[in-house]
């Protein structure tokens, strides 16, 4: 199977009639910036880009495709599934796209938009992968299993669970994978697919972890309560936030975690305790904040905006594209924040500062989306 190409020329465009900026806070502080809006397909399903060296933003939709497009605003390519596509992308070191579909099968897609291979599972594939230093993909699926792949698409092994898989995979630096279930437990597995270890929630798990530099996990539970575990699966602290969160968390250099929580964006201290929190003004947020070196959280909302708020919760930013985002901005090396709206809009967003140099500043860890835990920069 080959992607549909398109050619370069075609750019996609869909002009925005009416974007609004708000700024409270300080006035010379840097909030947003639009640049840009395009179109490449259906509605968004709230896969989130992943962002290639070369430029290159992949993502799926409800229209069944996964599409590559360039940050110069051209669609490069269009790969057909059997059903929506749900799960967010993730890219090899070789430059492969691995993704789910609800098809009920597993892909594996070079960046010209060729097949390289598919696995089938017993369910949908909601779940995001996670690609080890090792080239092993993990992911979940609805079939209640959590499965390792080889680079060439064979079985590793698989773990069962209780539950249906759409927790996506975090993975330490010492090889160790966690993720979450629908039958209420994180699990932590060795490599070799062995159990280290699982917690009960009071409640199914459909949000992804994330690590901090320290080894610690950090997850949300249906059950209203954000959690933080020890490596060896004791729990450090939990608090209760009484809210149902989708939305995955992200950890600042300084400790400070920030998710979205029904209709709330969130900050928790370190210790436990809620920061700040700022209502939405509709649907909740879902989508998982992104964190740049200055230290503001950057959120797409259900609400139709898209916002900057700082750590100390000071100042504030935000734009209205027009639609809600259930998808994840994604930040590139241009300062330059990529985010799908849910009516398929590609918007492209500048940002006050780089992605921040932290163990967990964006969803999947990294604009590629691998689901592994940053090193440090000193």
């Amino acid at each position: 199977m080959r992607a549909l190409v398109l050619a370069r020329p075609a750019l996609y465009f869909l002009a925005v009639l009416s974007i609004t900026a708000h700024t409270l806070g300080d006035e010379n502080a840097r909030g947003i910036t639009h640049l840009w809006t395009m179109r490449p397909g259906g509605n968004n399903s709230g896969s989130s880009p992943a962002l290639s060296p070369d430029g290159t933003l992949y993502f799926g939709s409800w229209d069944h495709n996964l599409y590559a497009v360039s940050t110069n605003r051209y669609v490069k390519w269009a790969f057909p599934t059997g059903l929506e596509i749900k799960s967010s992308p993730a890219i090899g070191d070789d430059g492969t796209v691995y993704f789910g579909s609800r098809d009920r099968k597993f892909y594996a897609v070079t960046s010209q938009g060729t097949l390289k291979w598919s696995v089938a599972t017993g369910g949908w594939v909601d779940s995001s992968p996670g690609i080890a230093p090792d080239g092993t993909i993990y992911f979940g699926s609805w079939d209640k299993k959590f499965y390792a792949l080889n680079p060439d698409g064979s079985t590793k092994w698989t773990f069962p669970t209780a539950g249906e898989i759409e927790s996506s995979p975090a993975i330490g630096t010492d090889g160790t994978i966690y993720f979450g279930s629908h039958d209420k437990n994180l699990y932590a597995l060795n490599a070799n697919g062995t159990k280290k270890w699982e917690f009960t929630t009071g409640g199914p798990i459909i949000s992804s972890p994330a690590i901090d530099s320290t080894g610690r996990i950090y997850f949300s539970s249906v059950d209203g309560k954000f959690y933080v575990l020890n490596p060896d699966g004791t729990q450090y602290w939990s608090l209760r936030t009484g809210d149902i969160s989708g939305s995955s968390p992200v950890i600042s250099n300084d400790g400070t975690i920030f998710v979205g929580v029904n209709n709330y964006r969130s900050a928790i201290t370190p210790d436990g305790k809620i920061k700040w929190k700022q209502p939405n003004s509709g649907p909740q947020t879902t989508s998982t904040p992104a964190i740049v070196a200055d230290g503001h959280a950057y959120f797409a909302s259900g609400d139709e905006s898209f916002t900057a708020i700082d750590t100390d919760n000071t100042g504030m930013w935000w734009i209205y594209p027009g639609t809600g985002m259930s998808a994840s901005p994604v930040i590139g090396l241009d300062n330059v924040a990529y985010v799908l709206g849910d009516n398929g809009n590609l918007f492209a967003f500048t940002v006050s500062a780089p992605l921040m140099n932290s163990s967990w500043p964006m969803f999947r860890a990294n604009p590629r989306h691998t689901g592994v835990v940053n090193a440090i920069r000193r």
